[in-house]
């Protein structure tokens, strides 16, 4: 019996699911309620760190989280032990064909400061505003007319069987780290949990999201920090594009390095050094 820690949204059960599927056998899906779905903001790993706390006190064997979630530093004691293939790891707009089809002035609703950025530094006009909730709960909002679009992931509105999205190109919105990719963390003292989640890795979503959590680390990065990192694996050579800009879109850096795939991690700190070296970290700062 493996025991499966997860929150309890219908996006993160989809996901805690999936990977019970995978592993195969007996699983238990063992909800955690985060600080992050109690409405904390701003804290590092606010989604995460429950569960982490239950991994670590032996409550759950293995967690499943969005890997976008999880900090560049893990609590000592715990590894990603797997990585299953990727979703799509794009960002999505809802309510519309594209950002370009925004009427001026648009009321456009995102959690995320990353996603902010980006889309004011395509748009100044528009009006980014915050919302909240599950993914069924914001689509309503903008059902019922309190946004003109939304901006979702799009393996999110995927995993939960919703049509809505059209997908943004990675060269108008450069994803979130890790985005579309599911971490399996496990404790590393337990062999026998690891051996089971690593045998779920696929190979290109690990060395893809090993390059993209290096550029966060370099850049010191959090999940409220304006940062896109997008690798892609073509055989044996990897492409990084990152982003980084102020949280009103008035200046921003993008990026990119393509590299063998031997060392995804140091290609990962390359374009983050090239980007702190050209501002990135006052930039940040906005």
């Amino acid at each position: 019996m493996i025991r499966l820690g997860t929150r309890g949204s219908a996006l993160a059960l989809a996901q805690a699911r999936q990977v019970a599927a995978l592993l195969g056998g007996e699983v238990e899906l063992v909800e955690v309620t985060t600080s992050g779905d109690r409405g904390s903001t701003g804290d590092k790993g606010r989604f995460v760190k429950e569960i982490e706390e239950a991994l670590l006190d032996g409550d759950v064997d293995l967690a499943v989280h969005s890997a976008k979630d999880v900090p560049g530093e893990l609590p000592d004691g715990l590894t990603i032990a797997g990585v299953p293939e990727r979703a799509d790891a794009r960002d999505a707009i809802c309510g519309c064909a594209a950002i370009t089809d925004l009427g001026e002035g648009a009321m456009v609703g995102t959690s995320s400061l990353r996603r902010r950025s980006q889309l004011l530094a395509l748009r100044p006009d528009l009006d980014v505003r915050d919302v909240r909730g599950n993914v069924d709960t914001r689509l309503g909002k903008l059902a019922s007319g309190e946004y003109d679009a939304l901006v979702l992931a799009q393996a999110g509105l995927d995993r939960l069987g919703r049509s809505e999205g059209e997908t943004i190109p990675e060269t108008e919105m450069t994803p979130a780290p890790g985005q579309g990719c599911l971490a399996l963390e496990a404790r590393l003292d337990d062999s026998g949990t690891r051996a089971a989640a690593d045998a779920l890795t696929d190979r290109d979503a690990l060395v893809e999201l090993t390059a993209e959590r290096a550029v966060v680390t370099a850049l010191g990065a959090t999940c409220d920090t304006p940062v896109g990192a997008h690798a892609l694996l073509q055989g044996d050579r990897l492409t990084l594009a990152a982003y980084a800009g102020g949280s009103d879109g008035s200046s921003w850096l993008r990026d990119a390095l393509e590299d063998d795939a031997a060392d995804p991690a140091a290609l990962g700190r390359e374009v983050a050094d090239r980007m702190l070296a050209a501002g990135a970290r006052a930039i940040l700062a906005i």
